[in-house]
């Protein structure tokens, strides 16, 4: 694909998209059709208005959907050059989002320390793959998750939620949209390679219609104050550049005004409300289904949705009682997951990791003896695996 920047025709509604695919081969109301697609559109009708991108596997096929969907396309040289084309584009107003994979990730993180510090919205779409390092483009893996935990220099969070199945590609892109927009932040969407490349059959009259998010923007007449807040911890945004008043960003640690300070109380209690604002506005994005009796919680999250429900219908049908929490938000953590796993005597956490990421995210690295784990690498997790663990308990 050629460089530089597309102009493309105006969005369509949900239902000309429907209409589209169902003209491509597809009977009744379903449609052949991977996760990334359904991604693409998804940001497109909830108001993500440029894509800044360099190609990666196995995220390649959201740089292409976006090229044909979104009204703008950069085509960035590399990563470094991405985050900080879409903070320029954020800071005047756009709603930018890319999708990348570890490597490139890695590559965007000052830039999105940047961001958080500046209070940019964006959306990343981080698909995950086997690592360490390049590791292998084309297995799947979950092995993020503690490097999301830790990529914000002073342990600070940014949302992240996760897509636990195809219909959470049409679901959650408008969520983390919105999240970026209420917050003023960067936002990750965590997936991994099996779901956005794998076909999958879709009803697509299932697909909810979705709302656009607008930027608000500072309407007052009297000085402007680009990092004073109010009860909710986040500023009002003004573009830079505007004709009415002078807007600073910076990334260094500073006051209401924008003033580099230091230490200066009022320049650190501006940036301990970057954290309380995540922890205050993310929302809790989950599903639990509960049996009676159960004294087992499956816990999962992503890819290994599919199997964790498979296991359930197994264990169920073997009259073994048990119940299921698939995590859709992991960061920061709500506090109602803990409410939850307290709950049950007995905790199996699945993953695609041979690390335990989720379990030790929750419970630590000396994991209670009543915390199980059932993991892998290089494959995703076996329904049977997990059916193993809790018959075993």
């Amino acid at each position: 694909m050629a460089g530089g920047l597309f102009e493309l025709q105006q969005p369509q509604d949900t239902t000309s998209m429907q209409n589209s695919l169902k003209k491509q081969g597809n009977t009744d109301h379903l449609a052949l059709i991977d996760g990334s697609r359904l991604i693409v559109e998804a940001c497109m009708q909830g108001g993500a208005n440029a894509y800044v991108g360099y190609p990666i596997t196995p995220a390649n096929y959201i740089y292409v959907y976006s090229s044909q969907r979104l009204p703008m396309v950069l085509s960035a040289p590399d990563e470094i050059t991405a985050l900080q084309w879409m903070a320029g584009l954020s800071a005047r107003g756009h709603l930018p989002m890319t999708a990348t994979s570890f490597p490139g990730f890695a590559l965007m993180i000052e830039s999105i320390n940047m961001a958080f510090m500046m209070e940019l919205p964006m959306l990343i779409v981080l698909v995950q793959r086997l690592g360490p390092s390049t590791g292998s483009a084309t297995v799947g893996a979950q092995g993020d998750l503690l490097l999301l935990r830790g990529m914000i220099s002073g342990g600070y969070n940014i949302p992240v939620l996760c897509i636990p199945d195809i219909e959470g590609c049409w679901k959650l892109p408008p969520v983390c949209l919105q999240t970026a927009v209420n917050l003023r932040t960067p936002v990750v969407l965590l997936t991994s390679k099996e779901m956005i490349m794998t076909q999958r059959s879709l009803d697509l009259d299932r697909l909810e219609a979705i709302e656009p998010v607008e930027r608000p923007r500072y309407e007052g007449q009297s000085s402007y104050s680009p990092y004073a807040v109010d009860d909710t911890l986040v500023p009002d945004f003004l573009p830079v550049g505007n004709d009415h008043h002078q807007v600073r960003l910076t990334a260094s640690t500073h006051n209401a005004e924008g003033i580099l300070l230091s230490t200066a109380p009022e320049a650190l209690a501006n940036s301990r409300r970057l954290q309380s604002k995540i922890e205050m506005g993310t929302p809790t994005l989950y599903r639990l289904d509960e049996e009676e009796d159960a004294e087992t919680l499956i816990v999962t999250y992503g890819i290994t949705t599919g199997a964790a429900r498979e296991a359930v219908k197994k264990l169920r049908a073997q009259s073994i009682p048990v119940s299921l929490l698939e995590m859709e938000t992991l960061l920061p953590i709500p506090s109602t997951y803990y409410d939850l796993l307290d709950r049950y005597p007995r905790v199996v956490v699945a993953e695609e990791n041979i690390q335990g990421q989720l379990a030790r995210l929750l419970f630590g690295h000396r994991l209670p003896e009543e915390i199980r784990r059932v993991n892998s690498m290089g494959r995703m997790v076996r329904p049977e695996e997990i059916v193993q663990e809790v018959a075993g308990l």
